[in-house]
């Protein structure tokens, strides 16, 4: 146990020295690149506004927390949505994850927009040559959790990021790692969770679409192909600590609160309230609100409250579990995602 206690307080010292770092990044706003990794998943999270820090569980958790896999009730899992998402971009994901005695829960996971064909347009042709392009977005995570004891769990996700618009392309690798810790103070019922996520070197697009047909001063040569250097652009990282209350109103009727708050070091900070209501472990009712720290009037935050529900049933030795959440959005049109889960 002492063990366990000495890693939640070096990870949460060291969490608070970067949120230190990142003071100020608000300012940063719209600078860094892969913002597809800032896309939610997990029906079940969205519907609680993200507040899920310190509460998720089961294989959804791995966007949110990957300690929390660890938790997962089945032996294997298979989970896929598909996110309705904002200027008509489709969010596709799916995840299978297996839990091995002595060893942990490993997990692999895909993430991919659908964002359709874009008319191809150039500085003698604005209004299009005719030819399109499809614009590629993909994240593949591999994650690795485990239970160090009762109380305390530990994860790690891989990130592979990979992008490419027409001629243009470029991959990194990211870092999530997380810790979840239940029954706080021994306190039946309540929960924290810390999450760092999005650690990783810069990326740099590369491509013939960064050829230029120029010429050289002061050099008696035929004008050719030059390549211009793109400059590298940061991941979008962020420090998140969650907490909540699980609460068994009886034997049939159990409320869930749950708070996070989260670090980004290229936009505002964020505070994330969720409820859940279950009956019987079966229906379940969600909600929850998600706020930035310094709102103003030219610089509105997307987001704001969702809602959601869901239902699990049992089918022999398979749980299937079909979610809903709503997400209201300010400009464009609301968040529809649905999803299915499997569990064996």
């Amino acid at each position: 146990m002492k063990t366990t206690r000495r890693l939640i307080i070096v990870l949460a010292m060291s969490a608070g020295l970067v949120s230190a770092a990142m003071a100020g990044a608000g300012n940063r706003g719209g600078t860094s690149g892969a913002a597809e990794l800032l896309i939610p998943v997990g029906v079940r999270d969205i519907a609680m506004g993200g507040s899920t820090t310190g509460t998720t569980r089961d294989i959804e958790a791995l966007y949110w927390n990957p300690a929390a896999i660890a938790h997962m009730r089945n032996s294997a899992s298979v989970y896929v949505s598909h996110m309705s998402y904002i200027a008509d971009i489709g969010v596709n994901y799916g995840a299978i994850a297996a839990q091995f005695e002595g060893f942990g829960v490993l997990s692999l996971s895909l993430k991919s927009l659908a964002i359709g064909e874009i008319p191809v347009t150039t500085t003698t042709a604005p209004d299009g040559t005719g030819q399109t392009f499809t614009p590629q977005f993909f994240t593949v995570g591999l994650s690795y959790s485990r239970l160090l004891s009762d109380r305390v769990a530990v994860g790690l996700t891989a990130k592979i990021v990979a992008e490419r618009m027409g001629d243009v392309n470029t991959s990194g690798i990211a870092f999530d790692v997380g810790v979840a810790y239940d029954n706080l103070a021994a306190i039946d019922g309540l929960s924290l969770g810390v999450v760092v996520r999005n650690i990783g070197p810069s990326m740099t697009y590369d491509g013939s679409g960064l050829l230029t047909q120029a010429t050289v001063d002061a050099q008696k040569r035929p004008a050719g192909l030059y390549q211009i250097q793109a400059a590298p652009f940061e991941l979008p990282s962020s420090i998140e600590f969650g907490a909540g209350y699980k609460r068994n109103i009886d034997n049939a009727n159990t409320l869930l609160v749950s708070g996070a708050f989260q670090s980004n070091n290229f936009s505002d900070d964020e505070y994330r309230l969720g409820l859940e209501y279950a009956f019987q472990e079966m229906f379940f009712v969600r909600g929850g609100y998600d706020f930035a720290q310094r709102e103003t009037e030219d610089r509105e935050y997307l987001f704001g409250a969702s809602f959601g529900a869901g239902v699990r049933y049992s089918l022999g030795s398979t749980d299937v579990t079909v979610d809903y959440a709503y997400r209201t959005v300010r400009v464009f049109d609301a968040n529809h995602v649905f999803s299915v889960k499997l569990g064996f």
